[in-house]
């Protein structure tokens, strides 16, 4: 068995869980999921408690069975708490700056990078060097965390760019021959 696909996923007070046909919908205080899962899988809801369980122990039930279970728990708490991922940007002029729902990043380019929330992710500014995406998926705030990162990554001999709050950059050393003839 599925260490993580066997545990019960308890729904919170507030939460509303509807499963049809394992087409699963997830409605909270912070907003409303829906996601098709494999019909193979039994999925059921019931008493303030969602279990996942399979119906054979082929390969392939096995595989989806603990995936099935944390995407439904993700979305429960995705719906109660949200997720947000913190981006810090490191870099002499770089710097971010929130008008109404766009974020212009200064990133040493000859333009500024403009990026612009969607109706599922927010963005916040809580100072020029921090960048806070927010929402209630949490692959979706994942991926636009990954793709405002994609537009300066940090580099290596310096630490300058864009990178995860707590993100530990590599250094390298610069040239050994400076200064030598």
């Amino acid at each position: 068995m599925s260490r993580i696909g066997k545990m019960p996923i308890s729904v919170p007070a507030g939460v509303e869980v509807k499963n049809d046909n394992n087409l699963i919908t997830v409605k909270g205080p912070k907003g409303e999921l829906t996601k098709q899962f494999n019909k193979e899988l039994i999925i059921e809801v019931a008493d303030g408690v969602i279990t996942v369980s399979r119906p054979s122990d082929n390969k392939m039930h096995r595989s989806l069975h603990g995936l099935t279970r944390t995407l439904i728990a993700n979305m429960v708490e995705g719906v109660t708490n949200g997720y947000s991922k913190t981006l810090e940007i490191e870099g002499v002029g770089y710097r971010a700056a929130k008008q109404g729902t766009k974020v212009t990043i200064n990133l040493g380019y000859s333009h500024p990078v403009i990026v612009e929330e969607t109706d599922i992710i927010k963005l916040d500014v809580p100072q020029p060097n921090r960048i806070v995406v927010s929402g209630i998926d949490k692959q979706a705030v994942g991926q636009f965390a990954a793709e405002v990162r994609e537009k300066r990554p940090p580099e290596p001999y310096k630490g300058k760019g864009i990178r995860y709050a707590g993100e530990r950059i590599i250094r390298k050393e610069g040239k050994a021959g400076k200064g030598k003839k």
